[in-house]
């Protein structure tokens, strides 16, 4: 395993877990601590009532998890993606913008969160970022401790020189395209309290 690879593959400590969960209360942000993929999924899901509106990035954590697919295939929620593709991007890309933009629970990872709670969410077609800011009415993250950095530069270099290339790869694979960064949302703090859940696995998940 390279240096980059070992660096930002590795779980984080009980201990910096633990104080990144009260740093996340403290930004008034809701932290759960979970043990395993499975965990964190049973957790997500206990969240949502069944039936709710749900919106998601296409995340690997989401996928390893099992939650893309209950969203997708269970037929036990109204998930935005299963709408949105049986749309005609050519004469409903008005109504696509609108139904994307503000669905009432958005579950999505993020590319790294810093041990003083900052949030990272990196991306090229910047689909998600407009929901987890401010349109949705429930966020709720689903990360990794191998995502925990010390600040806001190590985020920077975790998505430059490790899920980038991942993704890159992925994008290519699907559509003959390369990918870049193109925005960053950095969530320091939550406005409205309950409305954002952080969902923190002990196991690497994702990326």
């Amino acid at each position: 395993m390279s240096q980059t690879a070992e660096r930002f593959t590795t779980p984080a400590s009980e201990q910096t877990l633990q104080g990144l969960a009260k740093a996340l209360s403290e930004r008034n942000l809701t932290p759960l601590v979970v043990d395993t993929p499975a965990d964190a999924r049973r957790a997500v899901l206990e969240i949502i009532p069944e039936g709710a509106e749900v919106h998601s990035g296409k995340s690997k954590t989401l996928e390893d998890a099992g939650l893309f697919s209950e969203f997708q295939d269970s037929g036990r929620y109204d998930f935005v993606r299963t709408r949105m593709f049986a749309m005609d991007r050519a004469t409903q890309s008005r109504e696509i913008r609108k139904l994307i933009s503000a669905p009432d629970y958005m579950v999505n990872s993020a590319q790294a969160i810093t041990e003083d709670g900052v949030i990272v969410v990196a991306s090229a077609s910047a689909s998600q970022i407009g929901p987890l800011a401010s349109g949705a009415g429930r966020v709720i993250y689903v990360v990794g401790s191998q995502k925990i950095v010390p600040d806001v530069a190590t985020a920077y270099e975790r998505i430059l020189d490790h899920v980038l290339p991942y993704e890159d790869a992925r994008v290519m694979e699907a559509m003959g395209v390369h990918s870049f960064l193109a925005r960053v949302l950095l969530v320091e703090r939550e406005w409205q309290a309950d409305r954002t859940t952080v969902v923190l696995v002990r196991e690497p998940v994702g990326v």
